[in-house]
């Protein structure tokens, strides 16, 4: 299992998508959101004092929904505009706080480079390793850290700077949220990514 330097100026912690429908309130809800919130608003702090880039992604789609396509078929309440762009449910939670240099980077699939500039913001700025944290887990988050690892990017992944939801029944029975987020840092660990703790990421900051 790899183990990543962590150079603030080739750094950059990408938080993936804490908006109001995926924090708190609504079906898409992780279990303890509020808090996955307020543990990485101390990790984000602390890049910020480092001179790590933060980048918040935001998981919408056109409100005309021009640009859903299969989305909708394999999530249908999307139709419903959970995620429309503009909607009070797809908004960055109010515990999110945005600074003048940080980048919101809207995005319209589960990854954070399909569809988006990200690459090219990560590759203009020389920066070759990222941080990632947010929800969910093996939705929006999981998916990143592929995208990144198979662009050749460093992955490190937040084990408790992520959260996910129950699993319902596809025909092999339910799975349970606390099931599922360890699979996936368990295959993420394995092939895509360092699998790490937010207050070790904030100790191997400040240190460097």
């Amino acid at each position: 299992m790899a183990t990543f330097g962590i150079d603030p100026a080739r750094t950059a912690l990408v938080v993936i998508d804490l908006q109001n429908c995926f924090v708190e309130g609504t079906p898409f809800s992780a279990p303890g959101g509020p808090e996955i919130v307020a543990r990485l608003g101390g990790l984000i702090d602390t890049c910020r004092d480092h001179g790590i880039r933060v980048i918040y992604t935001a998981h919408v789609v056109r409100a005309d929904h021009s640009n859903v396509g299969t989305l909708g078929d394999t999530i249908p309440a999307i139709h419903d505009g959970v995620i429309d762009d503009g909607s009070e449910t797809a908004a960055l939670h109010r515990d999110v706080k945005v600074l003048g240099d940080d980048i919101v980077l809207k995005k319209p699939r589960f990854g954070a480079f399909q569809g988006t500039d990200l690459e090219m913001i990560l590759r203009s700025q020389g920066i070759d390793t990222i941080i990632v944290g947010g929800i969910t887990t093996n939705f929006c988050s999981e998916t990143t850290a592929r995208e990144a690892h198979a662009r050749d990017f460093k992955v490190i992944f937040l084990s408790d700077g992520t959260t996910t939801f129950d699993l319902p029944d596809a025909g092999w029975g339910p799975i349970p949220a606390e099931e599922a987020h360890r699979f996936a840092c368990t295959v993420l660990a394995f092939g895509f990514a360092e699998v790490t703790t937010v207050a070790a990421v904030q100790e191997r900051i400040t240190g460097a």
